[in-house]
């Protein structure tokens, strides 16, 4: 695809060599997320975070990449917040706040309103998530993660065994880590969740018709055996009709340290696209795991600045312009990756 101008709506937009472009444009991001280097290259530029349903690393790490690339940020947070809950509809408020800004993340909890809303916008719109539908870059910083971390082992993507447990069906991270695995070869899924949050049977078959292994399990300990990732999601209690009903499944599937050591191989790779819920009724992953070498959590919110960073330079066409506009930066920093 053109990146250059572009909006971000789902992953299907992008080819393999896509994904292998935005990973090249990320890797080159690492001395500006490190605070190594400093660039101004969107001086001037502004970023319209507006984010109709709550948010911390998505909304952050965005504002954050943007302003390691030199722009400045102007943020709406909440429906109540907005000129929405007045009735104000999608396309009036893109048609203003396209005027205030040079690129707009939007998240919100209707699936399909980030594209009602790009139709509209004068500037790209970047999809950060809209309800149970797609994340695109939380696919992106996921499969960026996956790559990073079988690399280190010796492997690739094409050939992996990859585990996903939990809310499979509501959980729009996994929907888009599925659509993005589509351009791959001869992965083998394991889907580990209770019967009524499976994944969708449109991803299962997808991912079949394209030569994928697609197996379900309601047994994690089984299901785990022999993944190099496991990917654990939590409940998403916001998209069912009541607390209530959420309540009957938070918790049935907890990975602690003893599971892991009995059930994982060695190097396996665990994943969560956060935030975990670490509350008593649910604890999905164990306090137990921080000191595990495995656990690829924080590494992942590492990665998804870089990807946003490389998304945001690529929209804008100002990657062939970051180094010339760069500098050492000025202070000290402890920061240890």
């Amino acid at each position: 695809m053109n990146f250059v101008g572009s909006h971000i709506l789902g992953v299907e937009q992008f080819s393999r060599e896509d994904i292998a472009r935005i990973f090249d444009v990320a890797d080159s991001m690492a001395p500006y997320a490190r605070r190594e280097r400093v660039t101004r290259v969107l001086e001037g530029a502004i970023l319209g975070n507006m984010f109709f349903e709550p948010s911390t690393r998505t909304r952050v790490s965005f504002g954050c990449a943007w302003n390691l690339l030199g722009g400045e940020v102007r943020e709406t947070t909440g429906i109540k917040a907005s000129a929405l809950a007045k009735g104000e509809s999608f396309y009036d408020t893109a048609r203003v706040l396209s005027g205030y800004s040079d690129l707009i993340v939007m998240r919100h909890e209707k699936s399909g309103s980030v594209s009602e809303f790009a139709a509209a916008s004068r500037v790209p719109v970047i999809n950060g998530g809209d309800g149970a539908n797609e994340h695109p870059s939380q696919a992106l910083l996921d499969l960026y993660t996956i790559s990073r971390e079988l690399g280190h082992q010796g492997k690739i993507i094409d050939g992996m065994r990859i585990a996903l447990v939990g809310d499979l069906r509501f959980g729009r991270a996994v929907h888009s880590l599925c659509k993005l695995l589509m351009a791959y070869q001869n992965i083998q899924l394991t889907l580990i969740s209770p019967e009524a949050l499976k994944l969708p049977g449109e991803y299962i078959v997808a991912l079949e018709n394209k030569g994928h292994t697609v197996t379900e399990s309601h047994a994690l300990q089984s299901g785990i055996q022999h993944a190099d990732i496991v990917y654990v999601t939590r409940t998403q209690e916001e998209r069912f009709e009541s607390k209530d009903e959420a309540q009957k499944y938070k918790g049935l599937f907890r990975l602690n340290q003893e599971i892991y050591t009995e059930f994982c191989e060695p190097n396996t790779v665990i994943m969560h696209p956060l935030p975990r819920d670490s509350r008593e009724d649910a604890n999905e992953l164990d306090n137990d795991l921080n000191d595990n070498p495995n656990l690829a959590i924080f590494r992942q919110t590492d990665n998804g600045v870089l990807i946003r960073m490389a998304l945001f330079a690529m929209i804008l066409d100002v990657v062939e312009q970051i180094d010339a506009t760069s500098r050492n930066v000025n202070w000290y920093t402890s920061r240890r990756f």
